[in-house]
Parts: C-alpha cells; sequence; structure tokens
C-alpha cells in the first residue's frame, strides 16, 4: 500500500483489485472472445504484458471453472513481424468451427497514410490444444480491408464479431467515418476464410444525440439474439477519444438492424469496449474493460493499469429494454454478513451504519423514497468526511447519480458526478446493488441499469459508510452488507 504526497499533492493509494479480474502486471484493455469451452470459462484481453500503457496489444488469456476464481495461461495471441498484425493484435471474438476453437481478430500494421496511422485487417487463429496454443492461418488477412464500391469511404475497420447461422457464418465489423457518423458493417461467409460484404447493418449520424450520441466511430459491436429481438451493443469512439457504449434493442431482417430501444449500456465514464458470450445455460455474459482514471506518471508508478468488470447477465425487460444484473455467481465470495429491516432513514438521524468499514463490500438496499427527496450511500468515506464517494438516488427525476467530488484528495481523480433516469421497479422501490472493490465501484439499479466508477482515496482510513436521507423519510426495506472475500483466495488450481 502506497501513501504519500507528490509535493502538496496526495497520492492514490495503490492497490490491485480484490475480486475483479486483471493481470498480474501491465496494460489490460478490451476483453476479446470470452467463450464457454468444455465446462470452462475462458476470457482473452488486449495486454501489453512489458508496460502498464498502451503499446502493441497481444492477447492475454485466463480460465475459470466458476467466472470468479480466474487462472493466468500463457499469451494467446502476440504481433508477427512482417505479417498482418505487425504491430498489433487487437480485438475480436471466439467461436467453435465444428470442434475447432477459432479466434477472429484485427491485426494492425502501421501506417502514415492509412485509417488513422494502422491498416486494419481481420484475421484467424485456431487451436489443436484445448485453447493453450494458437497457430494463426497462413491465408491472413481474411477480410483484407474495407468493402470497396460502398458510397463512403470509412476510418476505422476493426473489432469482428462472429456467429454461426444456418447456412454458414456471419461477421459484423465497427466502422465509421470521422465526423460523419458510425457504421456498422456486415459479412457472410461459407467457412470463416473467404468472406462477402453484405451491406450496412446499421448506420446512424454523429449529430444525432437523442436518445444518446453515438458518435464518428463505433467499436467493439457485439450482435446476437435475444429472445424475441436481437441486441446490438457497441463502443462510441470520436476525436481520438474513447467515450461510451451504447446498447440497443430492435429488430433485424437478414440485412438490415432497427432498433426499438437505445440507451447508454453504462452511465458512467470508465466503463468501455464490451463483450459477450454465450454460456452453456444460454445466458448472455457481459464483460467491459473498466479504465484507470488516475494521473498517468502514477499508473507508471504501479505498475499495472486496467481490469474486467463484474460479469453480468443481460436479459429482455417487460418494457422492451435491456436489462442487467451482476452473475450470480459472485455470491460465492460473500462473507461476513449484516441485515437490517424496515430501517427508517429522516435527515437528522444518525448514521445507522456507522459501525461498518471497509474496502471490499457488497451492498444490497431495497427503499422506498416515499415522499423524500433522495436517498445517498456514501463509499470510502474518511472520519472527516474529506474523502468520499456518493452513490445517490433522486426520486423527483428517477436518476441515479455516483459523485467523485470528494473521492480523493488528488484532483486528477475527482471527476465530478455522472448517471442519469433508471427508472424504480415494477412495485415502486428502488434497489440498489453496489459492488465496491477498492479502486472501483459498480452500481446495478432495479435491474435495468449500472454505474461504473474509478474511485482513488488517498487516504488509508477511508474506510467508512453511510447511509442518509434527504427531504423526507426513506424506509430500508432490506440492508444487506457482505465483506466480500479475495477471488484469489480460492485457486482454481491449475
Amino acid at each position: 500500500m502506497n501513501h504519500g504526497t507528490e509535493g502538496d499533492i496526495a497520492v492514490p493509494i495503490a492497490e490491485r483489485s480484490r475480486y475483479h479480474f486483471q493481470p498480474s502486471a501491465n496494460w489490460m484493455s478490451d476483453p476479446n472472445g470470452p467463450i464457454h469451452w468444455r465446462g470452462q470459462y475462458h476470457l482473452f484481453y488486449q495486454h501489453n504484458p512489458r508496460n502498464p500503457f498502451f503499446g502493441p496489444m497481444c492477447w492475454g488469456h485466463a480460465v475459470s471453472p466458476d467466472l470468479v476464481r480466474w487462472a493466468h495461461l500463457p499469451i494467446a495471441l502476440a504481433p508477427t513481424p512482417g505479417g498482418p498484425d505487425a504491430d498489433g493484435c487487437w480485438s475480436g471474438c471466439a467461436v467453435d468451427d465444428a470442434g475447432t476453437p477459432t479466434l477472429i481478430y484485427t491485426g494492425v500494421v502501421k501506417d502514415e497514410d492509412y485509417q488513422a496511422n494502422y491498416r486494419q485487417t481481420q484475421c484467424l487463429a485456431i487451436s489443436d490444444d484445448n485453447l493453450l496454443t494458437w497457430r494463426k492461418d497462413p491465408r491472413n488477412p481474411i477480410i483484407p480491408g474495407p468493402p470497396e464500391g460502398d458510397d463512403i469511404m470509412v476510418t476505422g475497420f476493426r473489432d469482428p464479431c462472429v456467429w454461426r447461422e444456418a447456412d454458414g457464418w456471419a461477421c459484423v465489423v465497427g466502422s465509421g467515418v470521422e465526423g460523419v457518423g458510425g457504421h456498422i458493417l456486415l459479412y457472410r461467409s461459407p467457412d470463416l476464410h473467404c468472406w462477402d460484404y453484405v451491406g450496412r447493418l446499421y448506420s446512424r449520424p454523429c449529430q444525432e444525440t437523442s436518445p444518446v450520441w453515438t458518435g464518428s466511430i463505433f467499436e467493439c459491436p457485439q450482435f446476437f439474439p435475444l429472445g424475441d429481438r436481437h441486441v446490438l451493443i457497441f463502443a462510441v469512439w470520436d476525436q481520438d477519444h474513447l467515450h461510451h457504449t451504447v446498447a440497443m434493442v430492435g429488430d433485424f431482417d437478414g440485412r438490415a438492424f432497427t432498433p426499438r430501444d437505445m440507451r447508454r449500456l453504462d452511465l458512467g465514464p470508465d466503463y468501455y469496449a464490451p463483450s459477450v458470450m454465450l454460456d452453456a445455460r444460454g445466458r448472455r455474459v457481459l464483460w467491459g474493460w473498466v479504465r484507470e482514471a488516475r494521473r498517468r506518471r502514477v499508473q507508471l508508478a504501479t505498475g499495472w493499469a486496467g481490469m474486467m468488470s463484474l460479469p453480468r447477465v443481460l436479459n429482455l425487460r417487460s418494457d422492451g429494454g435491456l436489462g442487467v444484473v451482476p452473475a450470480p455467481e459472485l455470491e460465492a465470495l460473500r462473507r461476513d454478513h449484516r441485515r437490517w429491516r424496515d430501517l427508517m432513514l429522516s435527515p437528522d438521524a444518525a448514521n445507522p451504519l456507522d459501525e461498518v468499514r471497509g474496502d471490499s463490500l457488497e451492498i444490497r438496499a431495497c427503499l422506498d423514497l416515499g415522499e423524500a427527496s433522495s436517498c445517498t450511500l456514501a463509499l470510502r468515506r474518511s472520519p472527516d468526511d474529506e474523502e468520499r464517494t456518493l452513490v445517490r438516488y433522486e426520486r423527483e427525476t428517477g436518476a441515479l447519480v455516483v459523485d467523485r467530488d470528494r473521492s480523493s484528495l488528488d484532483p486528477a481523480a475527482r471527476r465530478g458526478s455522472h448517471g442519469g433516469p433508471i427508472p424504480p421497479g415494477e412495485d415502486g422501490f428502488v434497489t440498489l446493488h453496489v459492488f465496491l472493490d477498492r479502486t472501483i465501484v459498480e452500481v446495478y439499479a432495479n435491474g435495468h441499469g449500472c454505474i461504473t466508477e474509478r474511485i482513488y482515496p488517498t487516504r488509508p482510513d477511508s474506510l467508512g459508510i453511510s447511509l442518509e436521507a434527504e427531504g423526507g423519510v426513506v424506509s430500508a426495506r432490506t440492508l444487506d452488507i457482505w465483506t466480500i472475500a479475495s477471488a484469489s483466495d480460492a485457486s482454481p488450481g491449475y
């Protein structure tokens, strides 16, 4: 644990996560190709194994029996000098090709005259030894570049998502034109090697902002059926910046996707690059990259950057929108448990959680706000409130907000408030499901939405929590708090 100052600036405590997956050191970003294979969950991810910053990307690899305990495996993909991925193996997916595990990914080569300085093509690799090592196809790239003859040139061409259809395979690739709008390009193939361009699955001008802005280039597209609808998820890239993720539920006619519902997938600023898998139980399990929000020199000093979100299970809600809940397997990490029933909170009441402390917690609260204006849960709170992170639900606007204005004494680690409207449950109550893991907070609300935030307290005594009502009495019908064990405490023993 590091704690101190640089001049007059407090340095955040450098703490690795206890139960969010991350590599042993260095850079992690996009989740890639999660796949359930022979009873085990495999997770690949963008990884620079040499430095804690973006560099020539490899595919890291980990395996788990239960979505909770992970074992590191050797690097799956690394750049091949002189090959179509000489400067990086970027994001992609994994599929089962009649018993042969297969990775499809974006290979990049630096080219000052091409697409933001990287020539981007789609490549393929297979494994003969149960996903431990991978052989790249000598015919790579299998898709050598963006389609020719379309009525608009593209300035991004990356992150394939492949699925099997009745008579072959289909693939979408993220794309777009900077300053114009994003595209999802659709391809089909009989054999995963020879691909024909079908057309644009979906496109949207970057000038459109309602109900959500989608930027100039769509990255990391995920496209799949869910119930009687199809879901399209992607990340927004614009003006050389990563922004947020978008989820759409709608209809697919075999060539084009028409959204019926569109919204932010995660309302926080630190969640990006979604990746979805279908597991043996028929669930759509979602992963995301949780980025760092601290100063670069602090990141370099700690020697690591980035982690995975918790696994989330997707479903269709009765209102036609996309629902999201944490994977129930995470309950295996619960330890000491405290429960309150019908806890009445008034604005002038003492903090009922004054004796609860910790930086690795799970909190589940079912709240009846009545006529109160809001209810606020404070996390990583110092005794004098100099540092604290606030999770607030506002009754009148229906907004869930995470406020980081006092999350850290390091000004670079305080980045205001984030959130948006999330309606109460069908029973009229607000159910908050909060996971705190040292420097990350994930807040799920009403099975409808989520906010992911990075926080960086500088004080080792910022461990308190509180629950407060504003503008009236709040009834906490149930309130459960567990301490959470480290996922490494129960190694799967590979």
